[in-house]
């Protein structure tokens, strides 16, 4: 029986298994094309382009732009893909290696992207060594690409009100405020939408810059 599990896994079933092998092209942090297939390298997930991180010293960086430029330079030469399922876009989602590296381990290990807990393990203890260093995205303040991913969704109900919380305390942002554009919602710590101030200070936030 085919079942739904995840937004990622759509299919999983031991009768299937494609192996994909040729010169990469990379399409960004966590996705290649091999052999013309559009693979999702399996339990890793790398800052979206354009995204940015913080280094040790608050300095914004293009984390996003640098995962990238690291998958293309692991990935040079013949990559071999295994994969056991395709994502919900129809992507193969795949361990790759090149020169015998597995390129998901190598990429969490640099800090250039984070282990996928949500799918799989595998990854944690090279994500926990690369953050006990400080490599890469660990260096500073680090967003996860699927906070990012959802703080980019559109506003719920036409709720356009920015609820943030930060070393500031709980702030929200309306449209058209100078930190609107670059402040991301992420619900999973307890950040949210409004839809009136009145909402959003009974709620305990307050006007930011206010």
């Amino acid at each position: 029986m085919l079942r739904i599990c995840s937004l990622i896994v759509l299919i999983a079933s031991p009768a299937f298994a494609q192996s994909v092998v040729g010169v990469a092209r990379v399409i960004d942090g966590d996705t290649l094309e091999v052999a013309g297939e559009r693979v999702r390298l399996f339990g890793i997930d790398a800052p979206e382009a354009g995204q940015a991180c913080r280094d040790a010293a608050g300095r914004r960086w293009d984390c996003g732009a640098h995962a990238t430029a690291r998958l293309e330079a692991l990935s040079g030469g013949a990559v071999r893909c295994e994969g056991r399922e395709r994502d919900r876009y129809g992507r193969l989602v795949a361990r790759c290696a090149a020169g015998g590296q597995d390129l998901g381990a190598a990429m969490v290990a640099e800090g250039a992207a984070f282990a996928y807990a949500r799918y799989s393990a595998d990854y944690l203890p090279a994500e926990a060594a690369a953050r006990a260093a400080r490599r890469g995205v660990w260096a500073g303040a680090a967003e996860r690409p699927e906070d990012r991913r959802r703080a980019a969704a559109p506003a719920p109900g036409g709720c356009v009100i920015k609820g943030n919380i930060s070393d500031k305390g709980r702030l929200y942002h309306l449209p058209g405020s100078a930190a609107y554009d670059r402040t991301r919602i992420a619900p999973g710590k307890g950040e949210r939408w409004f839809c009136t101030e009145t909402e959003a200070q009974a709620a305990g936030w307050r006007r930011a810059g206010g």
